[in-house]
């Protein structure tokens, strides 16, 4: 059977674990792992490591990975690193991100995102009930691109742009599918789901669109040709 991880930066806000735990539980038939990714520097670090533990025992397949101190981006990546290194018959053949403030609503959404990318390898994103097909705010990809590419999201970002360069680099490697009947839904305060809290004002900040923004164009100018041929070889050898 095909599997799937998901990996879910986060800071500050322990209290996800459980909801997506829960939502995973109530909405995964494909024995989807949950992988929250923090900082060690975190000063709810100790609380992501027991309500972790809780999850585990309560709903089962949530884990936790650690990063001495970064941004969403250098966890992401590290954490898709570290489930690359694993042995073989543990190793994921998709690995997923979500933010911390996305919960998946339908049911079999993992199973769907295993099947489209068996069908096309790359990335896959469903419905988030605000971009929708505009911005995969949330997405799988193939274990085999993101070995390929290097990266699961560019280094030089720290937060945003990264739904960007994957639209981008999904359609120019024409390797992206938009489910638009799976939605896992983005609570965020621009769809006024919740308030604002510090980290959505930190991550949302004007000098925060400018860096990444900056970074994401440079990257893109420097780095996406190659990275089109890094996903045509990884296409090949998954036909192969």
């Amino acid at each position: 059977m095909r599997s799937l991880t998901v990996i879910v930066p986060s800071r500050g806000r322990p209290h996800t674990v459980a909801q997506l735990a829960r939502a995973f539980r109530d909405t995964c038939t494909a024995g989807t792992w949950l992988l929250f990714a923090v900082d060690e520097d975190d000063p709810e670090h100790a609380a992501y490591r027991d309500a972790v533990d809780e999850a585990l025992c309560a709903y089962g397949g949530v884990q936790l990975t650690a990063q001495p101190s970064g941004t969403m981006v250098s966890a992401l990546n590290q954490a898709a690193q570290l489930l690359l290194d694993t042995r073989p018959h543990v190793r994921p053949d998709a690995i997923g991100f979500m933010g911390d403030d996305h919960r998946p609503r339908t049911k079999g959404w993992d199973r769907a995102y295993l099947d489209a990318l068996t069908s096309l390898p790359g990335i896959v994103y469903g419905n988030d009930r605000i971009q929708g097909v505009s911005l995969p705010t949330q997405c799988a990809m193939s274990a085999g691109v993101i070995r390929a590419l290097g990266h699961m999201a560019p280094p030089p970002l720290a937060h945003l742009y990264v739904d960007n360069y994957w639209l981008t680099l999904g359609h120019a490697a024409d390797c992206i599918t938009y489910l638009p009947d799976v939605v896992v839904e983005h609570v965020h305060p621009v769809a006024g789901a919740v308030a604002w809290d510090e980290g959505h004002r930190r991550v949302n900040a004007p000098a925060m669109y400018a860096r990444d923004r900056e970074a994401y164009e440079q990257y893109l100018a420097e780095h996406l040709a190659g990275d089109l041929a890094k996903v045509a070889r990884a296409k090949e050898e998954a036909a192969r």
